[in-house]
């Protein structure tokens, strides 16, 4: 369901322009009917409907530092870290779709123009003017990441060039992870250890072992939502010759290996809170598992033939589910954390002794 006021400039009330940008964020597309305002075109060509992703690993990050060192870290280094991570992912999304489009992926039949407007297909935007967004997201992490570099220390640049190295490398010649059956991995080490990680150390100055486990809980349901991805593009990947985890491993397989990651996330988190790496509070995640049951269940019916009704990202399907189980499960995963550091912080003070 896309806008019809594709690059054009109107006039917008602030109401619709608000309801616009809820609407983008829940669905990445614009109703036809609705007026394009300039925030609602960038909200779409950055595909900011999946910037919750980036900031609950970001926020995982924070929390866990905060809780470690009894509040004391450095906020504005950790908000910095936030912003900087969700302008790298408004960059790799726009890499994405410049060089898929480069590179012959996408074309107006491919799932990417589909669910939602491709930036240049759909005339949002040239493919200059792309390349220039593109250069000015990676201008504006570049600065973050040299400020934090000379208050942090090297470990910054590590962090933040691994994961320009993998995001751009998804896509990009010669490395093309996605084509390789690696991009699922990718995704795995970037939104895990890179994000979380990254965020703990700068605002911390420090990385302790354990962090590493606490990543990968939340790192897994991220790596769900691409593979669901993947599972939606099947035929015409395998057809393209692009070799994604789930055409190397099989369609079936791929469905069960999706489900066993989302219980997995369960077993993980339960195996951290026991060795006290995670909080007991983070078990709260256990009030997403009836969104987990419904996402199961999908899983386990093939696709519909067609779009039903209402329904917004068609042709994607088991994306949209392991995405609705991500969503809260990093909710309550962040929520748990907020418990815990409240507890820790302010409860103690209250109690005698």
């Amino acid at each position: 369901m896309q806008s019809t006021a594709i690059g054009e400039r109107q006039r917008v009330s602030a109401g619709q322009a608000f309801r616009n940008w809820r609407q983008v964020i829940a669905t990445a597309n614009l109703a036809s009917d609705a007026p394009m305002d300039p925030i609602s075109k960038w909200l779409i060509i950055t595909r900011a409907a999946v910037f919750s992703m980036t900031y609950t690993s970001g926020l995982i990050g924070g929390l866990l530092a905060a809780a470690a060192n009894d509040f004391d870290i450095n906020w504005w280094f950790f908000g910095l870290a936030l912003l900087g991570i969700v302008i790298a992912h408004a960059s790799n999304n726009m890499i994405n779709d410049y060089f898929d489009l480069e590179g012959g992926v996408d074309d107006m039949n491919y799932p990417r123009a589909l669910y939602a407007p491709h930036p240049i297909l759909s005339g949002m935007i040239s493919k200059r003017g792309l390349a220039l967004a593109i250069v000015v997201t990676n201008v504006l992490d570049a600065a973050i990441m040299l400020y934090l570099f000379l208050e942090r220390g090297p470990w910054v640049l590590v962090f933040a060039l691994a994961g320009l190295f993998i995001s751009a490398g998804y896509v990009m010649k010669p490395i093309t992870l996605k084509r390789r059956g690696l991009g699922e991995i990718g995704v795995l080490i970037v939104w895990g250890p890179l994000m979380i990680g990254g965020t703990y150390f700068v605002a911390a100055g420090e990385l302790p072992a354990w962090v590493w486990a606490a990543c990968a809980p939340y790192a897994l349901v991220v790596m769900s939502v691409l593979i669901g991805k993947h599972l939606d593009k099947f035929d015409v990947d395998k057809a393209k010759g692009i070799k994604t985890l789930p055409v190397l491993l099989g369609y079936g397989v791929s469905q069960r290996l999706n489900q066993i990651i989302m219980v997995g996330f369960y077993a993980v988190v339960a195996a951290l809170v026991a060795t006290s790496v995670l909080a007991v509070w983070v078990g709260l995640v256990v009030l997403a598992v009836p969104r987990l049951v419904q996402v199961l269940r999908i899983y386990n019916n093939p696709r519909p033939a067609e779009a039903p009704p209402g329904y917004p990202v068609w042709p994607l399907w088991y994306v949209s589910a392991a995405f609705f189980f991500n969503k809260r499960a990093g909710e309550l995963f962040v929520v748990g954390l907020i418990l815990n550091l409240f507890l820790q912080v302010y409860v103690s003070d209250l109690l005698p002794g």
